[in-house]
C-alpha cells in the first residue's frame, strides 16, 4: 500500500469520505473517542461524518445522553459513547492522574481536597442537576476550597477521571457538569483485558492504517499494554509494512474511494490528532502553519485528496459567514471550486449563508 492509498483508506475508515452511519451515537461509537476540547469544532467533526446530521442533532444526542464529553485519554476532553465512558476511564485515566501528581502538589491539591470537593459536588448535583463551571467554582469557594490558579479545572478534571463527574448539556455557551452515574445509568462493564482488546479494535478499525506507535499516542497507553491489546485483536485485522513501519487496519476491499476528495476539517480533527506521525498527510515544511508557535492549538485544515493543503478560518459578519482560505500553494480553479463547495456545506450546517470566500 502506498502513502496515497493510506490517506484514502484513513478518510474512508474515519467516516470522512464514507458517511455510513445515520446517528451521532453510532459515529462516536465507531470512532472510539473524538477529541473535543474545542466544542464547536468537535460538533462539526461529528456532523461531517454522519449522514443527514446537523448541529441540532448533535445537541440532541448530548441531551438524550447517548454521547458525552469527558477526559478519558491524554488529559484532553473527548466525546465518547455514553455506555463506553466508565470502562474507558477505568482503563486510561489512572495513567493521566499519576502523571498529574506533580502538578497537583504544586497546586496544593491532595486527597483531602479532592474528597471534600467530591462530597460537596455529589450532594449538589444529585437528582439530575447540572452546574456551570462558574457555579461549581462558587460552590467550592463557599466551602473554602480555592479554585484560582487552575485549581478549579484540575479538581473538575480529577473528579471526572475518577468517574464522579462528566460534562452535561451546554447552558447557552457555557459547559455544565453532572454526575456520571446519573448521566449513564447502565454502563458497559469490561475487565482490563477486555477493555484493552476493545480499545485496540476500535482504534485500528476506525483510524487504520495506523502503527502501534500511533495507537500508543492516541490512547495514552504504555507500549506494553498497547501491544497486548493489538495482539489480542490482530487476527481481526490486516497489516502491511511500508518504509520500516507496520500498519494495521480492518480488512477492506480495494474500492475505498480514490476519486477526488476535498474537505474542510476543524482544528483538532481526528484525521490530524489521531496519529503521532502526521508526515503522511502533512508536509513537515507546513507543520508550523497548522500549530502556530507550537502552542498546542491546531488550525482548521483544507484537505484535498488526503493531503493537508492549507488552513481556513470563519468569521460571522451580520449573521453571514465569511470564510478565509490560506492554501499552502497555488490551487487550480477546479480545486478552488471543490473547496468552495465544502464551504457551502459548512454554511448549511451552521444555518448561515456564505457572504464571501477569500483566497489569501
Amino acid at each position: 500500500m502506498t502513502h496515497s492509498e493510506i490517506r484514502y483508506l484513513r478518510l474512508h475508515n474515519l467516516l470522512i469520505s464514507n458517511r455510513r452511519f445515520k446517528t451521532i451515537s453510532e459515529t462516536v461509537h465507531w470512532l472510539g473517542a473524538v477529541q473535543a476540547q474545542d466544542y464547536a469544532g468537535a460538533k462539526w467533526s461529528l456532523a461531517l461524518r454522519t449522514a443527514g446530521s446537523s448541529e441540532a442533532k448533535i445537541e440532541k444526542a448530548i441531551s438524550e445522553k447517548s454521547i458525552l464529553r469527558t477526559w478519558p485519554m491524554r488529559g484532553t476532553l473527548h466525546f465518547v459513547a455514553a455506555q463506553d465512558a466508565h470502562w474507558m476511564l477505568s482503563l486510561l485515566a489512572p495513567r493521566i492522574i499519576a502523571g498529574a501528581a506533580g502538578r497537583h502538589r504544586q497546586l496544593e491539591l491532595n486527597e483531602k481536597v479532592f474528597g471534600q470537593s467530591s462530597e460537596l459536588l455529589t450532594s449538589a448535583l444529585q437528582g439530575g442537576k447540572q452546574l456551570t463551571r462558574a457555579e461549581v467554582y462558587a460552590l467550592l469557594e463557599s466551602a473554602e476550597i480555592a479554585t484560582s490558579g487552575q485549581r478549579g479545572i484540575h479538581i473538575i478534571g480529577y473528579l471526572a477521571m475518577k468517574k464522579i463527574l462528566c460534562h452535561g448539556t451546554h447552558s447557552e455557551k457555557q459547559p455544565t457538569y453532572a454526575l456520571l452515574d446519573e448521566w449513564v445509568m447502565n454502563p458497559r462493564k469490561l475487565d482490563e483485558a477486555e477493555s484493552l482488546a476493545e480499545i485496540s479494535l476500535r482504534y485500528f478499525t476506525s483510524h487504520g492504517p495506523a502503527s502501534l506507535n500511533d495507537f500508543v499516542w492516541w490512547a495514552g497507553l504504555k507500549i506494553s499494554d498497547a501491544r497486548k491489546g493489538l495482539n489480542e485483536v490482530a487476527s481481526k485485522l490486516e497489516s502491511f509494512d511500508l518504509a520500516g513501519t507496520t500498519y494495521w487496519h480492518a480488512p477492506t476491499d480495494s474500492d475505498f474511494g480514490t476519486g477526488n476528495n476535498t474537505f474542510l476539517l476543524p482544528g483538532f480533527d481526528e484525521y490530524m490528532l489521531g496519529y503521532t506521525d502526521r508526515s503522511i498527510i502533512l508536509d513537515k515544511s507546513h507543520a508550523e502553519k497548522i500549530v502556530p508557535g507550537n502552542n498546542g492549538m491546531f488550525m482548521p485544515t483544507i484537505v484535498i485528496d488526503g493531503k493537508v493543503e492549507g488552513t481556513w478560518r470563519k468569521a460571522v459578519k451580520k449573521d453571514k459567514l465569511q470564510i478565509d482560505m490560506y492554501p499552502f500553494n497555488k490551487l487550480t480553479q477546479i480545486k478552488k471550486r471543490r473547496v468552495e463547495k465544502q464551504a457551502e456545506l459548512f454554511a448549511q450546517y451552521s444555518s448561515k449563508a456564505v457572504s464571501q470566500v477569500n483566497w489569501l
